[in-house]
């Protein structure tokens, strides 16, 4: 079965590792700092439920579903979260049958998702989560060379919201009573996307806003 192959993404302000159940502890510590950000986020919290997220996590990447990565801010040098290229899919190859049956994963994911993406709370608003999506867009349509990225928020989570916006994704629309909330209500989830024709485009915005280039 070929995998897409794990790497690790670094940039000027954080660095994203594979996930592993080495850091679990690190991650409980970024988790721990100030909860009353989770609102909309479902966030594992103490030991058991992080060490139970971080195996859940590793059995799809096994899978080739997804691939991982804990979140390194270099300003400190401290894991500050998680993240992580899921749902990938892969187009190549025969259809599978019957329809809707799992295909054989490849080694080069034709869709993929962002998402399970939190963040200790001094981490917040620091541009970490800025140049974490970028250093992901990045992998995906540079090397996999996907054709679309999809990211979701609770439609009730501005916050989240308003930073998928600012990278320039575009609302493809509202499903409503999508999933059960992180405040066990019935969630609207807010989908995006960014498609490979789009990419350029957003790789100058967002090269821009973290200072790679001169802004026009």
């Amino acid at each position: 079965m070929l995998m897409p192959a794990f790497v690790t993404l670094s940039g000027r302000l954080v660095r994203l590792e594979p996930l592993s159940l080495e850091v679990v502890d690190d991650l409980v510590a970024a988790a721990s700092e100030d909860r009353t950000t989770y609102g909309f986020t479902r966030v594992p919290n103490g030991p058991g439920e992080m060490a139970s997220y971080v195996e859940a996590a590793l059995a799809e990447q096994a899978e080739g579903r997804t691939m991982p990565f804990a979140i390194r801010w270099l300003h400190t040098d401290r894991i500050v979260g998680a993240t992580r290229l899921m749902h990938l899919e892969y187009w190549q190859g025969p259809m599978p049958w019957p329809p809707g049956a799992r295909g054989a994963v490849g080694e080069v994911p034709s869709v993929a998702d962002i998402g399970y993406t939190w963040l200790a709370a001094s981490a917040q608003g620091t541009g970490v989560n800025r140049e974490s999506k970028y250093l992901m867009l990045s992998l995906a349509f540079e090397t996999w060379q996907v054709h679309r990225i999809t990211l979701k928020a609770d439609v009730r989570n501005v916050r989240s919201r308003a930073a998928i916006e600012a990278l320039g994704a575009h609302l493809d629309g509202v499903r409503r009573a999508e999933s059960r909330g992180a405040d066990d209500t019935v969630r609207d989830t807010a989908y995006y996307s960014i498609l490979s024709s789009e990419w350029p485009l957003v790789r100058e915005r967002l090269r821009a806003r973290l200072g790679l280039v001169e802004a026009a």
